[in-house]
């Protein structure tokens, strides 16, 4: 059994050397990922509390802004998932009971 793609009808996008939206998203996608990665360092690395806060509140503006971008791409059909097979999701939530019962004990 082959998996599913689960995806919108993609909406076209001018081909060519030039940049089309698509292409802009997906910088933006990219970007924001990586400043949302980056902004958890320096939240734990912050110096004072005041510091904290600043932080915390880019931190929350970028995760609203990269979840919006992505359900925007996947809505235009720009971004595809795959269903995964009932096995691969027990065998991986077999690894992390383990993971976690390692922790535990």
């Amino acid at each position: 059994m082959e998996n599913k793609k689960i995806a919108n009808p993609k909406t076209p996008v001018p081909k060519g050397l030039g940049l089309n939206d698509q292409d802009y998203m997906t910088t933006l996608l990219s970007t924001l990922k990586a400043m949302v990665k980056d902004m958890t360092v320096a939240l734990t690395e912050a110096s004072n509390s005041e510091l904290y806060k600043e932080f915390k509140d880019m931190f929350e503006n970028l995760m609203k802004l990269q979840r919006a971008s992505y359900e925007l791409m996947f809505k235009l059909g720009w971004y595809t998932l795959e269903e995964a097979k009932d096995s691969k999701v027990n065998t991986l939530g077999n690894e992390l009971q383990t993971q976690l019962d390692n922790l535990n004990s």
